[in-house]
């Protein structure tokens, strides 16, 4: 009786929300379910833990989900997914409760959830999924997360003899941790004309050995901390994958495994990782190869990782990133980088305003490299911050960058930003900043128009 009253509660409750505020109930609802049942997913009926997957990590959870979802659906397999990205446990309730009849019986063939790193042991408990794809773990919030080390534990705590995990064979941490499951399944991607190494300078940061923390060695990088490495202490390091992105083409967006050659139609190095996992699940559960290379062809993420503001002539385009998190920076360097016209970029990183105290720092700028993006053309650095500018304007620097076409704005005033900008005529603009200033960058423009 009670499981049955939490039932019609959330889902009461994800009507109402959806009537009032469409597409704000992500969570609320699960929450609402918790409050009466707290055992409330272990209560639903017809779950299996042999076709639940957990998909986790630093980076990528979300596009790596969306894509399984979409091969699974266009091979007719119905996905209980929480397609939102509400990873923490009311996220997956709520996305359970959409696939759920009315005397809480599951309407799906797989069960497939993004989950918070953070959170995955409490979902666990509840939802004992024996399939985890582990996409990459690295340095992310500190002030949540603490350091690598700590969340690559937590994923650990849960694995056991009984389940199959996905890890990401370059990259260390989560390549570690496929000696605790039943079984492993390796992914990776070749050395591509994307890949990078790092200069052995002052500046340079390399990954610590999960297995033995001494430092590892990388042979090339695909994406920052990601690629070919070894540790030269205990010997731990990249091994041959089971499936493997290789003849990796970024202007015709293709990819070789197996023999066969698919589209992807996000070509660079992070979007590249999210597609051999989904491939490498979706393979490991029995889709075939034309219902994979089918549906990466016309796949479409719901949110871009690149928007535009138009001002004048010029065309400021945002990447999106998340600050405090090396890898998300440097690919959107290295998307820069690549672009061989001349450029202004504009490097706005600031206060973090998450729960209190509030804090500043810089310091995972410098797990990136900036010297490829200084190489490309920048007629025009930016940096702008109400705390943080000075800090970024020397990270340039100390890549290399011309002190003489810097400019450093000690201020988040959306009026002087642009105006700076102005000053400029070059038209080809790149942002890099935390959402919430690029959306009210991109009011300020809306209101002078």
């Amino acid at each position: 009786m009670k499981f049955r009253f939490a039932l019609f509660a959330a889902k009461f409750a994800a009507w109402a929300i959806n009537i009032i505020a469409k597409g704000r109930g992500t969570n609320l609802p699960g929450r609402i379910a918790l409050k009466f049942d707290p055992d409330f997913i272990s209560h639903i009926k017809g779950l299996d833990p042999d076709k639940t997957i957990f998909v986790t990590g630093t980076n990528g959870k979300s596009t790596t989900t969306n894509l399984m979802a979409h091969v699974f659906n266009r091979a007719g397999i119905k996905v209980a997914v929480n397609l939102e990205g509400a990873n923490l446990i009311g996220g997956v309730i709520v996305s359970l409760l959409k696939n759920c009849s009315l005397s809480g019986k599951l309407k799906a063939d797989v069960v497939l959830m993004e989950t918070d790193e953070r959170f995955l042991p409490i979902i666990h408990k509840q939802l004992p999924a024996r399939h985890l794809c582990i996409t990459n773990v690295q340095k992310d919030q500190v002030q949540r997360n603490g350091e690598p080390e700590i969340i690559r534990r937590k994923i650990q705590s849960v694995l056991n003899k009984d389940m199959t995990v996905y890890v990401n064979g370059d990259e260390p941490n989560a390549l570690s941790l496929g000696a605790s499951a039943g079984r492993c399944v390796k992914y990776g991607v070749d050395k591509n004309k994307s890949s990078f190494d790092k200069k052995n300078d002052f500046f340079s940061v390399t990954a610590p050995c999960p297995m033995c923390h001494e430092a590892i060695v990388y042979n090339y990088y695909n994406i920052d901390n990601i690629g070919s490495f070894q540790c030269p202490s205990c010997g731990f390091g990249t091994a041959a994958n089971d499936y493997q992105a290789t003849d990796i083409d970024f202007e015709a967006k293709t990819f070789r495994t197996g023999g066969k050659t698919y589209d992807f139609k996000y070509s660079t190095p992070y979007f590249l990782y999210c597609y051999i996992a989904a491939l490498t699940v979706a393979s490991e559960f029995g889709v075939k190869e034309e219902d994979i290379s089918s549906a990466f062809a016309d796949f479409a993420l719901q949110g871009g990782r690149m928007e535009t503001i138009q001002v004048g002539s010029k065309s400021i385009k945002y990447l999106r990133m998340k600050q405090e998190n090396p890898e998300t920076v440097q690919s959107a360097l290295n998307v820069i980088a690549d672009d061989p016209e001349k450029k202004i970029f504009m490097l706005g990183l600031d206060e973090l305003v998450d729960f209190e105290p509030h804090y500043t720092n810089t310091f995972y700028t410098f797990d990136c490299d900036f010297r490829r993006l200084i190489e490309s053309d920048i007629e025009r650095c930016i940096c702008f911050s109400g705390t943080v500018a000075y800090d970024a304007g020397l990270r340039m620097l100390y890549d290399g960058f011309a002190s003489d076409r810097l400019t450093v704005l000690p201020t988040n005033d959306d009026k002087t930003i642009i105006d700076e900008l102005e000053k400029y005529d070059c038209d080809n603009v790149y942002l890099i900043t935390w959402l919430h200033k690029y959306e009210a960058l991109a009011e300020y423009v809306k209101s002078l128009k």
